[in-house]
């Protein structure tokens, strides 16, 4: 007998056009086609999106939070404030007139030993000058406040100049006379220190001024 070729067969991995599915043969399962997830359910102790009361929030201290009045509606707007004028911390260390100059010297040194930088401290005398002032006066006072202005290292200066001097972060009052100066000194010193007053002098004409109680 003669043979009859067979006809060829199409393997699924052939290239081309996938023909239609016959009906009631079983199409091939889709992949799944992401989709969008579901709402994640909110952590215990925490407030839900569906929670009608805002959760309570504690302001930062240069932040004023208004507060809703009884009988009002909506919500509650945060209204910004003015930052809050930062106190320093007052340090007394009692010493003499004569022993002032002395016990500031001494306070600089534990600061820059603790890790001050230098320019972060300000020397104020309320009687006679600190040396290194009176030696860097000597080459003029464009000179003087030259080094003031560049706030690489300690400045000293006297309470009659001291209103022109900048704040920094500590400063450091030798109460070595002049007693006329102290009431200004202080109070100006007090409002150029920007986290720390150090005064070395007699404690009660200290507190007098500036009434810390210490």
């Amino acid at each position: 007998m003669p043979l009859i070729p067979e006809e060829p067969q199409i393997h699924e991995s052939a290239q081309g056009p996938r023909a239609t599915p016959a009906s009631g043969r079983t199409a091939p399962t889709p992949r799944p086609v992401p989709g969008p997830r579901p709402a994640a359910h909110p952590r215990p102790a925490r407030p839900g999106p569906l929670r009608p009361a805002a959760p309570v929030q504690h302001a930062p201290r240069d932040v004023a939070v208004a507060v809703a009045k009884p009988g009002s509606s909506g919500p509650v707007t945060p209204v910004a404030a003015a930052p809050a004028a930062v106190t320093p911390q007052i340090q007394l260390i009692p010493a003499s007139a004569e022993g002032a100059l002395d016990a500031a010297e001494e306070a600089v040194d534990l600061l820059l030993d603790s890790g001050r930088a230098p320019g972060d401290v300000l020397v104020i005398t309320t009687g006679e000058q600190h040396p290194w002032a009176v030696h860097e006066l000597s080459f003029g006072e464009a000179s003087y406040w030259a080094q003031h202005d560049a706030a690489d290292d300690v400045f000293y200066t006297d309470a009659a100049v001291a209103s022109r001097a900048a704040s920094r972060p500590v400063v450091v009052v030798a109460v070595n006379g002049g007693p006329d100066a102290v009431a200004d000194a202080l109070p100006l010193a007090h409002a150029r220190a920007g986290a720390l007053l150090i005064v070395c002098g007699d404690p009660q004409q200290i507190n007098s001024v500036l009434g810390t109680g210490a």
